[in-house]
């Protein structure tokens, strides 16, 4: 039986014809063809989407499983939980355009780090977050354990210890929603990261071992082993920016095809990527899709889609159409 969508996909049906707009509705259309099919699907989230709040509605597409694993940036790995614990102590900075050296440096000395027109509060996000990190880690580190980046923080977050912080309804944080089904994660690069800062200062310190944090290579071969396992249906891609978030999942595909000889390995079977990087030399995020297809990524037929526009604007409405809202 056939859901009745609501009226945020009945409006975008409507008047989003043409351009990026229509590319925004086909791709909607795409993904949704694959899950009906019994295709999986990967999302790639870069950017700074846990601090713009994607949580509100992703969390719902990982809970209705419209999606079967994530691959981020350490940064969206971490915000989304700095939000959830320290709500109230960010600030909204509508006229960041404005903003001199000296209002930036007036934000640094308040413990204030900027993300174009919202500050993260410092004492209340990071070190809120890092008194129960680190004793996570050093519990792991003493039984002789070793963990992904992403399970240290499901750890933490399934285990309550952040209750009492909670500052937003906790079915808005997609990194809750996500802990709850111990959905797979990758995140890539995740040393490029607050936590992964603070990780290494204390390995610096000498407090921690650096082989108690498993590395990217393990998420690599983590990945390889899940897509093999996965893709009988076909594996959709669903990237939200560039960068690492998105190219290095991507590359699991060729890795098995041409470096394991795993010849039956099956293209990506849907690829659409969000971007205000227009085409350009040279550059990952402004590659157009068919690029992929000389690295092995995806194949001629594999539905490909582009929106060029910002993905705080077209990624709520895909996923709103998703959902049947």
């Amino acid at each position: 039986m056939t859901k009745t969508k609501g009226p945020i996909s009945n409006f975008i049906e409507k008047y989003y014809l043409h351009f990026n707009s229509a590319a925004l509705v086909d791709a909607a259309k795409g993904y949704e063809d694959q899950l009906n099919n019994g295709a999986k699907m990967l999302v790639s989230l870069a950017g700074a989407m846990s601090t713009a709040e994607i949580g509100k509605i992703f969390a719902e597409v990982i809970r209705q499983d419209k999606v079967q694993i994530i691959s981020c940036t350490g940064a969206n790995l971490e915000e989304d939980i700095m939000n959830l614990v320290a709500h109230s102590h960010y600030k909204r900075v509508p006229n960041y355009r404005d903003l001199t050296p000296q209002d930036e440096w007036d934000l640094l000395e308040k413990g204030l780090n900027r993300v174009t027109d919202t500050c993260i509060p410092e004492e209340e996000a990071f070190r809120r977050l890092q008194e129960h990190i680190f004793k996570i880690w050093k519990d792991a580190e003493e039984a002789g354990e070793r963990y992904l980046p992403h399970e240290y923080m499901y750890k933490m977050l399934l285990s309550g210890v952040l209750e009492e912080y909670y500052e937003i309804d906790l079915k808005d944080s997609w990194m809750y929603a996500a802990a709850e089904k111990n959905l797979p994660i990758i995140c890539p690069g995740w040393e490029d990261s607050t936590m992964g800062n603070i990780f290494a200062s204390y390995v610096l310190k000498g407090e921690l071992k650096a082989s108690t944090m498993k590395s990217g290579i393990e998420y690599m071969t983590f990945l390889a082993d899940w897509y093999t396992e996965n893709s009988e249906n076909g594996i959709g891609f669903f990237q939200i920016g560039g960068g690492i978030a998105g190219d290095f999942p991507i590359c699991v595909v060729p890795m098995l095809y041409q470096d394991m000889e795993r010849t039956g390995t099956p293209f990506w079977s849907y690829f659409c990527q969000i971007s205000d990087s227009t085409t350009s030399y040279g550059s990952y995020s402004g590659a157009v899709p068919n690029e992929k297809i000389t690295w092995g990524k995806l194949d001629i037929n594999t539905p490909k889609f582009i929106i060029e526009s910002d993905a705080t604007i077209v990624a709520p409405l895909i996923f709103a159409y998703l959902l049947d809202q």
